[in-house]
């Protein structure tokens, strides 16, 4: 099994994915530049975080128009896993790929330390190694971070089960408190209607060994391998 790591110019985290992929849980996995056209040697492709092209004009919206996203909508057409993170998401939802969009946090502030998430759905390829409600413990990173998007949209992301993370306590409860941004509806991850194209806001590359504070966010690329292969990885 082989994943793809997109890199852009800004992107400033392709080489913890990498490392997580390669050397926490056991599978190949290469850089594919923003030029590239072909991802047909890949079974997962994973657009780590950062700030491409400077986040100018606003975050993800020159990195969208890049030709290996070209390549992604056809890769996820045909069934592929996709997960961006962070910049990754917003890359997503600028593509098109996944619903939404992103303003400045709500306080003004850039945001970095850790964060707590509640899983909503753990019947996905990006949560199967989850348990339903679970709360993770993964840092987020970020000045634009505030997911919003339209009612109609929000109400059809929750009755189709497409939030996949809820910012929220320690103890699991989704407050106002929790949430690092001004998400619409504490939503920190989403996946597109059919279940193949997931962007989250937090960094799970970040928190995969209990070294860095926490090993949670080991639990997303556990999912992506045993969807892929029935591989069980323990976290």
């Amino acid at each position: 099994m082989r994943f793809g790591i997109l890199v852009f110019p800004g992107t400033n985290c392709e080489m913890e994915t990498f490392y997580v992929l390669r050397e926490v849980v056991g599978v190949q996995a290469d850089y594919v530049w923003h030029e590239a056209r072909d991802l047909t040697p890949y079974d997962a492709v994973v657009i780590p975080g950062g700030f491409t092209y400077g986040d100018r004009v606003r975050s993800g919206a020159l990195a969208c128009r890049a030709p290996v996203m070209e390549a992604v909508a056809e890769f996820a057409a045909r069934g592929g896993l996709v997960l961006g993170i962070c910049n990754g998401f917003q890359i997503l939802t600028e593509a098109g790929l996944l619903p939404g969009g992103f303003r400045p946090n709500a306080h003004g502030r850039y945001r970095c330390g850790w964060s707590r998430v509640r899983v909503e759905n753990a019947a996905t390829p990006f949560t199967l190694a989850c348990r339903p409600g679970q709360v993770l413990k993964i840092p987020v990173s970020h000045g634009m971070g505030n997911y919003q998007a339209d009612p109609d949209t929000l109400r059809a992301l929750s009755e189709n089960q497409q939030v996949l993370f809820r910012y929220c306590t320690p103890e699991g409860a989704v407050t106002p408190g929790a949430n690092p941004n001004g998400s619409a509806e504490n939503i920190a991850g989403i996946v597109n209607r059919t279940g193949n194209v997931a962007g989250v806001m937090p960094h799970p590359e970040r928190a995969t060994e209990q070294v860095l504070g926490s090993a949670d966010g080991r639990l997303l690329f556990a999912s992506m391998v045993q969807h892929l292969t029935g591989r069980v990885i323990r976290v």
